[in-house]
């Protein structure tokens, strides 16, 4: 029998095509290998570390000591024992919630401020380079600039004309923290909400308002319905960024006065590195990993549903 070369390259013998399973085979064969480099990075830098976390969890004296000693759950029990690891899930808590919340209703309110035909071209584009410009710095900008602001001789005490220890104080520091959070966070909502308030059919709002329906009423019943895919996802992936912020509470008050502005992320930095007992360490940061699990399955399920 003959043999002869396709235009694609394969060798086939005459009259015997290549079965459908083969070149099946091939594809799949040919996708891995060109998602091989990452899936090998992924399983270094993710898969690894994460399986040693937890190995550490179950452990005691591992790292600095040569001969870990297996010590069951007893690491989660005092953990889970520890008024500071409950004391940092309230703040991480009230922290994650009061940002999130904020910043959908500032990010909602200023993006149809944006879509509004009330705004001229120059007034609109004027606004939104103004809005989105805390989103332009990095955290450690914002905690310097921050910091600076709210100095007891910075601009607000010297406009408010007051002497207020504002990330020192332990009944304003937290509250100080979530607001500077808000202030970095909201553009990410406007941004996502103004495409998404640009991508509403006019059609849908005109027939609201042939059939009587008010602003308000448009709102709720046009504007929401069709922003809620969007907003779902925003604010999912918020809780889940927002609950492991560890930078901007780092560099503004590393996690007091005491622990008032201590999170989960902080407690969990101290005792690997100020207390060096890397075994809790490994239980905080697998109890973290296990919060933030739950959150990641809703905002996957979330993904599969609007597919």
């Amino acid at each position: 029998m003959s043999l002869r070369t396709t235009d694609d390259t394969e060798v086939i013998v005459t009259g015997v095509p290549l079965s459908r399973r083969r070149r099946q085979l091939r594809k799949t064969t040919e996708s891995y290998a060109f998602l091989s480099p990452t899936l090998v990075l992924l399983f270094v830098l993710m898969i690894v570390p994460i399986v040693m976390v937890i190995g550490y969890s179950f452990q005691d004296n591992v790292i600095l000591n040569k001969s870990p000693q297996f010590v069951g759950v007893a690491n989660y029990v005092e953990i889970l024992s520890d008024p500071g690891f409950w004391k940092a899930t309230g703040n991480t808590i009230l922290f994650t919630v009061a940002s999130v919340v904020a910043h959908l209703v500032l990010g909602l309110g200023f993006a149809m401020m944006l879509n509004s035909p009330l705004l001229g071209r120059f007034s609109r584009s004027f606004f939104r380079a103004l809005y989105v410009l805390p989103w332009l710095f990095t955290v450690a900008v914002i905690a310097v600039l921050w910091r600076m602001l709210l100095a007891p001789n910075g601009v607000v005490n010297f406009l408010l004309n007051t002497d207020i220890e504002w990330l020192a104080s332990p009944q304003l520091a937290l509250g100080t923290i979530i607001f500077i959070n808000i202030w970095a966070g909201y553009p990410f909502f406007m941004v996502s909400l103004l495409a998404g308030l640009q991508g509403i059919p006019n059609e849908l709002n005109e027939a609201a308002t042939v059939d009587g329906a008010g602003a308000i009423q448009r709102f709720w019943n046009v504007t929401i319905p069709q922003l809620r895919p969007i907003i779902v996802s925003l604010v999912l992936l918020d809780l889940i960024w927002t609950s492991q912020q560890f930078a901007l509470i780092w560099m503004t008050t590393g996690g007091g006065p005491i622990d008032v502005t201590e999170v989960l992320s902080t407690f969990t930095y101290k005792l690997a590195f100020a207390k060096y007992d890397f075994s809790l360490a490994a239980t905080s940061a697998v109890l973290v990993l296990a919060m933030s699990m739950v959150l990641a399955v809703f905002y996957v399920r979330h993904q599969k549903a609007r597919d």
